[in-house]
């Protein structure tokens, strides 16, 4: 058996038993900003959690969730064995050498029976850990493995076949900087998604040449913050951004100079602004006239504009058509590429593709976009005797027996695969699935990062030290697709021993000798991860290993991005992967100036094409398209997911970090409850089309009547036989999707409420 890869952090944990006061620098794994955290260790446990000052990005800046982490670093259940299922259906512990020989010959039996491409790869990493799944591809390459999805595909695909279109990209908004700052879908003070978000936004909250506008069907804590509150009916943000937007035309509050010089085909999408009826586009999303026209007037006379959308409307009606027009609203007020407006930024590696081209699934022939399977069709192209449907599935860091909708179907998808890999900490609702469970360490527990780097004109990237070391039994995921791909004899010795004398010479020679062996050998990129990992990876200091991927990665930008470089201080590649490898509270990898914001936009003479026919039309139908979805017997529109302050993605599998709404409660309007007979702290049940649950009610104006709202990160089946609060996917439904990106309605699902 290959010993785990070792690093320092028995050291740094020994070190803090001598030494209480050595603060260790981390970052937080619950959102996409990550921030820097400061922990001091008792033994392998957290014993105080703070911000760090020093932290490239986040600065000192931490919410209260992240001062809970100790819950999930040390509770709940974590494997600490390979798990192999067996005929009667329960599991048997065995070796890591067993585990990788049985799960690389199941995985070869399925590609050499039926194809590699129907081995099918869910997953990646979370809110903060990508670096394990940045070396997946590999493993995928050496199956032949074609289709996968990701947690994105729930939620931000629809919006990056946009982006493609648009400005051929992802954009960021300066919030810091913005004159006028709307949220869509959006609760920033729960949610995050903007640096230091809390404090900007009390920052615009106070400043009265500032403004804030929130478009959203429950007052939410921003909105109590804005200046504006458009408070839509659920599911009818695309006829209020409809309305806005003609409103802008209507009232010539558009920035015609911009118009001229950075965009084409403007005229076809006012033509179709001017035929939206104002008047009765407001009375369909519940906003009086006047109260749109103010909010129009604001942003249109505004010198600089921010938009974030996130997923209250990406997960709801109409996503694909609402993320048009949110970013019509800052184009065609000229609010790109300018301080305090929406900004195109550099990656270390794109999360995502994107591609205004959209493939289709092997089964239901579902739109793939960027790069990604729809999750709610996952199940479909499973559950048929198709010829082409998928065969396998390897899940890593992801939990999509919880985590989709129709929790019911894709447990069935599960148990009809002739092989399902799962890869993660504990024994989650994914794994009990599984016929082999791999068990990973934590992300304390070895080098770790995200590639969350959306940020203009400073980008930066932390590359995480680990903490402590793996708990026994438990394997980086690095060391486990570089085990499994040693056992399938993906890479001929000859070419890992030319890399390996090509690394003891140093980093020159190496880069020499990879890119003779690309040369040769095209099918060496695809591997690449797994070269890295083997070859250059030894090299790396303080058992580095799993960093070695960066190092391509700080080609990337050298090639992509070689003046930002520069100007973030790094003379060249090396020089960058260095900085990353020492950066304990992150580093600067980019400085942009504003002016090469348009070296982002990919289409001829740096022209923004507005129109997109498919939206277009999907705009002029609006007239006809059905503004509700609920029934006489589902009269309710239910939102799955809310976040709120003791809500966190579901790696928390310790129920006692939570100090307030601990059942996680069904939160409704007073009238109607007491239309209902429901008081506050009663029992009722949610009942939708796929599912039924029993729930404590809480009574609060702050959502509209007809209205209701569970919680994220409940409904976990824990080791001790306890679920806590309701599993939301037990009630949402697969087939209520956006016609176009196919992303799930998780925030407008039609269910109807009783007394228990």
């Amino acid at each position: 058996m290959n010993a785990p890869t070792r690093d320092t952090a028995a050291a740094r944990a020994t070190a803090s038993a001598d030494e209480p006061a050595t603060w260790h620098k981390t970052a937080c794994i619950l959102c996409e900003n990550n921030c820097g955290l400061l922990i001091q260790l008792d033994g392998r446990r957290f014993a105080k959690i703070r911000g760090d000052k020093d932290h490239v990005a986040s600065a000192g800046y931490t919410c209260n969730k992240a001062l809970r982490l100790d819950h999930y670093q040390n509770g709940g259940a974590r494997l600490t064995s390979p798990l192999r299922r067996e005929p009667d259906g329960t599991f048997t512990e065995i070796d890591w050498d067993t585990a990788i020989s049985e799960v690389a010959a199941r995985l070869k039996q399925v590609r050499d029976e039926h194809g590699g491409d129907k081995i099918f790869y869910y997953g990646g990493g979370g809110q903060g850990n990508h670096l394990g799944g940045a070396y997946s591809g590999a493993l995928r390459r050496a199956l032949g493995s074609r289709y996968r999805s990701t947690a994105l595909a729930q939620e931000k695909t629809g919006e990056g076949w946009v982006d493609a279109h648009l400005t051929g990209g992802h954009t960021t908004g300066d919030f810091e900087h913005a004159e006028v700052s709307v949220f869509l879908g959006k609760n920033p003070w729960q949610s995050h998604g903007v640096p230091r978000t809390r404090t900007i936004l009390q920052q615009i909250a106070k400043d009265p040449a500032r403004g804030m506008i929130v478009i959203d069907p429950v007052r939410t804590e921003t909105a109590d913050l804005a200046d504006i509150h458009l408070q839509v009916r659920p599911g009818t943000d695309a006829w209020c951004l409809a309305a806005l937007l003609a409103i802008l035309v209507r009232d010539d509050l558009l920035d015609h100079d911009f118009l001229t010089a950075h965009t084409s085909q403007a005229e076809d999408v006012l033509a179709a602004l001017r035929d939206v009826d104002i008047a009765d586009y407001a009375d369909r999303c519940g906003v009086p006239v006047e109260l749109l026209r103010t909010a129009a007037h604001r942003i249109g006379t505004a010198a600089s504009v921010a938009t974030y959308e996130d997923l209250g409307v990406q997960q709801s009606p109409n996503s694909t058509l609402i993320s048009y027009l949110n970013k019509l609203l800052w184009l065609l007020t000229g609010n790109f590429a300018a301080p305090g407006a929406m900004q195109p930024h550099s990656w270390l590696v794109p999360l995502a593709g994107y591609g205004r081209d959209i493939r289709r699934s092997p089964v239901t022939g579902a739109p793939v976009l960027g790069g990604m399977l729809p999750c709610n069709s996952i199940a479909e192209e499973i559950l048929t005797d198709h010829p082409d449907r998928f065969r396998a599935m390897i899940v890593e860091s992801a939990n999509p027996a919880h985590s989709l909708a129709d929790s019911t179907s894709f447990r069935a998808a599960l148990d009809a695969l002739d092989l399902v890999v799962v890869i993660d900490v504990a024994l989650t609702e994914t794994a009990r699935h599984a016929d082999y469970v791999l068990p990973a360490a934590s992300q304390f527990e070895k080098w770790e990062a995200t590639f969350f780097t959306l940020e203009f004109p400073r980008n930066t990237f932390h590359l995480r030290a680990p903490l402590l070391d793996p708990l026994p039994g438990t394997l980086p995921e690095p060391e486990i697709y570089a085990r499994l791909l040693r056992e399938l004899g993906a890479v001929s010795r000859t070419k890992l021993a030319l890399l390996r004398a090509a690394a003891r010479l140093g980093r020159r020679p190496y880069a020499l000798a990879f890119a003779a062996l690309l040369a040769v050998d095209k099918n060496t990129a695809g591997l690449a991860p797994h070269l890295l990992y083997e070859t250059l990876g030894p090299t790396l200091p303080d058992g580095a290993r799993s960093a070695a991927v960066l190092w391509a990665l700080a080609q990337r930008v050298a090639r992509t991005h070689p003046a930002a470089m520069r100007r973030a201080g790094h003379r060249d590649a090396d020089a960058l992967f260095d900085a990353i490898l020492a950066g304990r509270s992150g580093v600067t990898f980019t400085v942009d100036d504003y002016a090469d914001a348009w070296d982002y936009v990919p289409h001829p003479g740096k022209r923004i094409p507005l129109a997109i026919p498919e939206l277009l039309h999907a705009l002029r139908a609006l007239d006809t398209t059905p503004a509700t979805h609920t029934s006489a017997d589902y009269p309710f529109v239910l939102a799955a997911g809310e976040r709120r302050s003791f809500t966190a993605n579901t790696i928390f599998r310790d129920d006692t970090w939570r100090r307030r709404d601990p059942d996680g409660a069904l939160r409704m309007n007073p009238d109607d409850a007491t239309r209902l007979g429901l008081g506050a702290g009663d029992r009722a049940r949610v009942t939708t089309r796929r599912g039924s649950a029993v729930t404590t009610v809480e009574l609060t104006d702050r959502m509209q009547p007809g209205h209701v709202s569970l919680p994220n990160g409940f409904g976990l089946d824990l080791p001790d036989g306890t679920r806590t609060g309701v599993a939301l996917n037990e009630l949402t439904d697969a087939t209520l999707r956006d016609a176009i990106a196919g992303t799930p309605w998780h925030k407008h699902v039609p269910a109807r409420i009783e007394p228990a």
